[in-house]
């Protein structure tokens, strides 16, 4: 029996690669992807700022093979599967507590809780949620963290929510932006989602330094 072509590609995605996946699943695929990245510990391998970037920069309709995206329902599901991961994770890890990351044997996985710990202890609640959003892996496990930790529900729901609409929809429309105003940019994605991934560290790496800057003023 053939398998048909649709299902086949289906089939063959590589989740780690945002142009397999936007391929094979859509607009949809990005809800998903986001919901499981921010809400769900095993998702903290998938590719979400690359993903978001590609399908902004998709919906320009300048990359190859034909494939294009609406950004209206792009937007949605991005920011709908960012807001409603996180939230669901936070509720996951004030259930569970710390129960959920002792299970899991991942290195890198517990790297990033400790990051997320650090964060939240360092800059406060409401700065730290929004500074994780931008940061892989620690956007992961910094929403079981909050809820684990205690992070009162109405604190972290609006500061999940501002950073997660700034990080979604913000590096959705900076991709979208260069596709439409760049021709032939898709030859260059590699490069240009590396250079977009650093950039939105920016705000994390501007506010270590500025603390830095501010403990060594306290010293002195």
């Amino acid at each position: 029996m053939t398998t048909p072509p649709h299902l086949s590609s289906q089939l063959a995605v590589n989740v780690l690669d945002a142009h397999s996946l936007l391929a094979a699943f859509g607009v949809l695929g990005v809800g998903v992807v986001m919901f499981a990245e921010t809400g769900l510990l095993i998702g903290f391998f998938l590719p979400g700022d690359s993903l978001l970037f590609t399908a902004g920069l998709l919906c320009a309709g300048t990359a190859d093979r034909g494939l294009k995206l609406s950004l209206a329902p792009l937007l949605v599901a991005a920011a709908v599967g960012a807001l409603a991961g996180s939230q669901c994770g936070y509720l996951l890890g004030r259930k569970a507590g710390g129960a959920l990351l002792t299970r899991s044997r991942s290195a890198r996985l517990h790297e990033g809780a400790q990051r997320a710990e650090e964060l939240l202890e360092r800059y406060g609640h409401a700065k730290a949620i929004v500074l994780a959003r931008f940061v892989p892996v620690v956007r992961t496990v910094l929403n079981p963290m909050a809820g684990a930790l205690g992070v009162p529900a109405r604190t972290f729901t609006v500061w999940q929510v501002t950073g997660g609409l700034v990080w979604s929809i913000g590096l959705t429309l900076a991709g979208y932006a260069l596709g439409s105003s760049i021709t032939g940019i898709d030859k260059y994605l590699l490069p240009v989602i590396a250079l977009i991934v650093l950039v939105s560290l920016l705000p994390l790496v501007t506010e270590v330094l500025r603390s830095r800057k501010a403990a060594k003023e306290a010293r002195g």
